[in-house]
């Protein structure tokens, strides 16, 4: 997986800051699979590789 600034994943993603700043502090419910795919591609990783299940 590739290091990258917030803002430059966000850039790249076409999801705003504020947005990605939720998802990496697990402040959202739910991820849209385009997003997730986005991400992914530009991390050049899996999705196992930065979600986590947590129980409620």
């Amino acid at each position: 997986m590739k290091k990258v600034s917030l803002k430059d994943l966000a850039d790249e993603v076409g999801i705003t800051n504020v947005n990605l700043s939720k998802l990496k502090n697990a402040n959202v419910s739910a991820i849209r699979f385009q997003t997730l795919d986005a991400i992914c591609k530009a991390l050049k990783c899996q999705p196992g590789n930065i979600l986590e299940y947590e129980e409620d």
